[in-house]
């Protein structure tokens, strides 16, 4: 048979890599392609292109629903210095940064922009955590942990989080609109504010070591961390991106992206990638959903991408309706010299679908990277990029100018991280800081890997799960949570969402299924307004969760990847106790912490509870 026909995407770093053999079985690996120049300040780079292309749109996004509105090179630069001189002028600083509560759009860059040009560090926050949470708790965690001095929003939206969790004494600014109650100062006033000596001196003062931002994880029994971002991680970590991704030099990239800002693989990856190397961001308003998809499969009909980022659920998505959309296809096609996934494992047949698609519409396969990065290392650190060899749950080998040491823990191999772009700390949490590295300075990324060959180190490394995740049954054997959820998942498509792993102390493994409640609608024929319990009683849904639970009772080949029993769970999981993240992520702890009486229900009570499926051994 003859080898799959790839689109010639060039590649650079993270094809090879120098390996040291240590005492007790410590390893550490270098990229084989040092790490070049980059800026000490990632505004150098609008600079540089306001110069370059002044008229090239730097980002767009669709005003009301409508047209783009778009925003130059040279625009963004003179917006950025106007809002920086009105930042300097109400005295903000580290000690008071500023928050950004509202989703990606134009305002939100420009004040970031503005902010960076001055030196003022500011906190994208999660949405969800005005506009979902209930208690507002995450916010007010944030708030209380930065001690804004300005807090920046879209709209009277937020008016209720805002009460909640902020001064009367901080400032707000909001896009459109005005709070009950409350003065706010209108975005406008700060961008007709003239530029002068102060936001250049402040500009001036910038350097390598000046915080740009204050990211927080997601956070799941704890609360969220903030990751203290610098100019020299992300500007370092960008010219990782531009080494790896060498096609990102060939031509001015253009990206179609809804991933959110307050997390690092929208905000600093995608975001930066465009700014690094000239290009252009559509920002997309649609979502990974059913119903936010639609507005997606818009965008990408009229915009060709160079390159596609997006989540497991949004390649499933976008890859289902290719199948009978060929505008839709087509476009996509067209340009695309990569696709990139983050947050969660693509399945395997999602990946061989857009395989499929690519062969039918330009005669070859469009690169699918993958790789491992985090919030604390701004975020890139390894990638797989060698075409025919990658599949789902590679991670590849190191970037240029970051090392990577294996070490072995509890019976697995932890990757550890050490580079210009790995976070100095937590933003005031000097005991976790500390926690956080070992005694050389390595970040302990608490993630499990292994060798795709062990005789042959260059095809790089697999993700095998979170070490803390992972368990051992009443029996002792130990249990990888991470590479039997994947497994999960990829038999449960398309009804399962997530899977939590159960069975700690327990003789048999269980699992505590989101389903996708969209899906089983559609496979019972019910209505898309049918409530969550009608759905999961439903026959033909029952029978299936009945099937993937015998399946995996069949498949298995041993007690620690034999699924024995199955909760489908008709409640979602909740963004206020950490279970999810704004981008669908499932937070396994949380998950059994806050649903323990479930795990036991699971176990004790299994046939009194309609919601459980016990396999048929």
């Amino acid at each position: 048979m003859a080898a799959p026909k790839y689109r010639g995407s060039r590649v650079g770093g993270c094809v090879g890599a120098t390996l040291e053999e240590r005492p007790g079985g410590v390893q550490v690996l270098r990229s084989t392609e040092p790490l070049g120049a980059y800026p000490q300040r990632l505004t150098d780079k609008l600079v540089h292109w306001a110069a370059e292309a002044p008229d090239r749109t730097f980002v767009a996004k669709r005003r009301n629903g409508g047209d783009w509105e778009r925003i130059s090179y040279a625009q963004m630069l003179e917006r950025a210095r106007a809002v920086g001189q009105a930042l300097v002028q109400r005295g903000l600083s580290v000690e008071r940064p500023i928050a950004i509560l509202s989703d990606n759009d134009l305002e939100h860059l420009t004040l970031a922009l503005g902010a960076m040009w001055a030196g003022v560090p500011y906190v994208p926050v999660s949405p969800a955590y005005s506009l979902v949470s209930q208690d507002y708790g995450k916010l007010k965690h944030i708030v209380a942990t930065v001690t804004p001095g300005l807090v920046f929003a879209s709209g009277p939206a937020y008016g209720k989080a805002i009460a909640a969790a902020v001064a009367n004494d901080v400032e707000v600014v909001l896009t459109l609109g005005s709070l009950e109650g409350r003065e706010a100062t209108p975005f406008a006033a700060l961008l007709d504010t003239e530029p002068g000596p102060q936001v250049d001196a402040a500009q001036a003062q910038v350097g390598p070591d000046t915080i740009v931002k204050f990211l927080f994880t997601s956070g799941s029994t704890k609360a969220p961390k903030g990751v203290i971002n610098t100019q020299r991680m992300i500007c370092a970590n960008q010219q990782m991106l531009r080494q790896s991704m060498a096609f990102l030099a060939d031509e001015p990239p253009v990206l179609v992206d809804w991933l959110p800002w307050n997390h690092t693989f929208g905000g600093n990856h995608n975001v930066g990638i465009t700014l690094y190397n000239g290009g252009t961001l559509y920002i997309d308003e649609g979502k990974p959903t059913a119903t936010g998809m639609a507005e997606t499969l818009r965008n990408l009909r009229e915009i060709s991408p160079t390159v596609y980022f997006n989540v497991p659920k949004g390649f499933e998505e976008l890859a289902a309706a290719m199948e009978t959309d060929d505008v839709l296809r087509e476009s996509l096609f067209r340009r695309v010299q990569a696709f990139m996934f983050a947050g969660a494992g693509l399945s395997q047949a999602v990946w061989d679908q857009l395989d499929r698609l690519g062969e039918r519409t330009i005669g070859a396969r469009v690169p699918v990277i993958t790789g491992l990065g985090m919030t604390e290392t701004a975020p890139s650190c390894m990638f797989a990029l060698k075409g025919s060899e990658v599949r789902s749950g590679h991670i590849g080998l190191p970037c240029p100018g970051v090392d990577v040491k294996l070490v072995p823990v509890d019976g697995k191999v932890e990757v550890r991280f050490r580079g210009p772009n790995v976070m100095p700390g937590y933003w005031r949490q000097s005991e976790l800081t500390a926690e956080a590295f070992d005694e050389e300075g390595y970040y302990r990324t608490g993630d499990a890997v292994k060798y795709v060959d062990p005789t042959d180190p260059q095809k790089g490394l697999l993700f095998d799960g979170r070490i803390a995740e992972d368990f051992k049954l009443a029996t002792g054997t130990f249990v990888s949570v991470g590479p039997l959820r994947a497994r999960i998942i990829a038999a449960g498509a398309p009804c399962v969402q997530d899977a939590v792993i159960t069975g700690l102390n327990r003789n048999e493994l269980g699992m505590l299924v989101f389903p996708r409640l969209d899906e089983c609608r559609k496979l019972a024929g019910l209505p898309a307004s049918t409530p969550a319990p009608e759905v999961l009683h439903h026959p033909k849904v029952r029978e299936f969760f009945q099937q993937l639970t015998d399946e995996l009772w069949r498949t298995g080949t041993g007690s620690a990847n034999r699924v024995a029993r199955a909760h489908v769970l008709a409640e979602p999981p909740s963004i206020d106790k950490g279970e999810v993240t704004d981008k669908g992520s499932i937070n396994q702890r949380a998950v059994l912490t806050h649903r323990a009486s479930l795990v036991e229900a699971l176990y004790e009570g299994a046939g009194s509870d309609p919601y459980v499926i016990l396999a048929r051994k």
